[in-house]
């Protein structure tokens, strides 16, 4: 089993006992035990590189808009290969791994969370030579991870997996364009009841996302169920000439999706 899962489950258990306290305000006291699931007896240092933008306080749990950055130049060398986004308070704390490639030039990426309450949205940032680096924001935010769901199946699967591909024109290669990705997908957390039964309804989510251009990487997105219904990114990469930009993305059942788009000037 892949050693993030079992920390996210291990970590999940570990929480139970905060979980009242964290339902007032983003609580601190999470962070040593998340940090000990994810980045055992490693260091990890702050930093003001990386940013993350998003309200103080969220209009919906099940929906809320962040934006993460990372400023080479302020960086100073540091070469981040890898970013983790963690919501301390979610029972299942790991939304997201960013795997990044020099495609992206200086990552930012509009995306949507779950929040189950309010707590410290993180980014960790992990260097080519294995350094952890981290940034934190608190958002108040309530109910985006549970509840109850009352989908017709035979839609939400028949819905699923269809995607929306763009790049902005007009294109200038070797700058960065703009690129929006969105997936239609419930994806859903496993810790929803279904509103007949009151039984939960098995996890079904976008597991992964892979974008290449030409054939050579972008970036590859490890999903969690952190990550909200109809998973969206929207990003920058730096098209060096005209090129194909595809998006392969899988679920947790196995299935495939995929669409892309010829880039031109």
């Amino acid at each position: 089993m892949n050693q993030s899962i079992i920390a996210v489950f291990i970590c999940a258990t570990m929480l139970t006992s905060f979980s009242t306290s964290a339902l007032a305000e983003a609580d601190p006291k999470l962070w040593p035990v998340v940090k000990e699931a994810f980045f055992a007896k490693r260091d990890i240092q702050e930093v003001e590189f990386m940013k993350i933008e998003a309200p103080r306080r969220a209009e919906s749990g099940a929906q809320v808009p962040v934006t993460f950055s990372l400023d080479k130049a302020a960086a100073n060398g540091v070469d981040i290969k890898k970013i983790y986004v963690l919501v301390d308070a979610n029972p299942i704390q790991l939304a997201a791994i960013y795997h990044l490639t020099d495609m992206l030039g200086n990552f930012q990426l509009a995306t949507r969370i779950r929040m189950e309450t309010d707590s410290f949205v993180r980014l960790v940032g992990e260097s080519a030579d294995g350094k952890l680096y981290m940034v934190k924001r608190e958002i108040r935010a309530a109910g985006g991870c549970g509840g109850t769901v009352d989908n017709d199946e035979s839609a939400v699967r028949a819905a699923a997996g269809k995607i929306k591909l763009n790049v902005e024109s007009p294109v200038t290669f070797g700058s960065a364009a703009s690129t929006t990705f969105n997936i239609r997908h419930v994806m859903r957390t496993g810790l929803q009841r279904d509103l007949v039964s009151q039984g939960y309804v098995p996890a079904f989510y976008i597991n992964k996302t892979d974008f290449t251009y030409n054939g050579k990487p972008v970036m590859t997105v490890d999903v969690g169920v952190g990550t909200s219904e109809d998973p969206y990114f929207k990003f920058n990469f730096i098209p060096e000439a005209p090129g194909t930009l595809e998006v392969t993305a899988t679920d947790n059942e196995g299935k495939v999706f995929s669409q892309k788009i010829d880039v031109k000037s």
